[in-house]
């Protein structure tokens, strides 16, 4: 194709560019099951524009897909959200959040590909979902903490209650959140960061 004679083609936006200090990245995902924030969580913490694939929500996923709890959703991820943070001036988290209908979970193994660490966003509605996203980390080797999504509508119990009926190990950090909120979602990831250093610096004194 001749461009010739043609305008240039622009480049990435400033606000996109990557800051000139970085030193390293680090691929994390954002799981869990339908309709738990994973999109919201993405889009609230991301420094540039998130890449969503959100389509319509269609009267064919009736009887398909499992919205309890989510009856107002209009719109699902069919693929990934894509999202970016500068953690330090040296480090950048690059975000992917998976889609949460079952029958798209054969999409996760390729977004876990070469992830140094994920976030399972939990609705305490529906715990039950949250034990096959936990499984498929595990098996993947994919390290991971659990962060309780705040809705007005979700009954609260204490975090120790839910690490038990969540049957996590003592180690794996669980906090609450509000995917809405930067700070809050920020906090989940400072959260899954420090847990990654002590796994490595627990591996480095073995």
């Amino acid at each position: 194709m001749d461009f010739k004679g043609s305008d240039t083609i622009p480049g990435p936006r400033a606000e996109d560019q990557l800051p000139h200090t970085t030193q390293a990245a680090a691929k994390i995902v954002i799981v869990g099951g339908f309709g738990v924030g994973k999109t919201t969580m993405v889009g609230s913490v991301s420094e540039i524009k998130p890449l969503t694939t959100e389509e319509t929500m269609t009267q064919a996923g009736i009887g398909v897909d499992d919205n309890f709890g989510s009856d107002s959703k209009t719109a699902t991820t069919v693929a990934m959200d894509f999202g970016r943070i500068s953690i330090t001036d040296q480090l950048v988290l690059y975000l992917f959040g998976t889609p949460g209908q079952q029958r798209f979970w054969f999409l996760w193994n390729g977004l876990f590909e070469g992830a140094l660490g994920a976030v399972v966003l939990v609705d305490t509605r529906r715990l039950e979902v949250s034990f096959d996203v936990m499984g498929r980390l595990e098996e993947r080797g994919v390290p991971f903490v659990v962060a309780i999504n705040s809705f007005p509508d979700a009954p609260r119990y204490p975090i120790e209650e839910l690490r038990t009926a969540l049957d996590l190990a003592p180690d794996i950090p669980i906090m609450e959140c509000d995917a809405r909120r930067r700070a809050s979602s920020r906090d989940v990831l400072m959260t899954l960061m420090r847990f990654l250093h002590s796994l490595a610096m627990t591996g480095s004194r073995t």
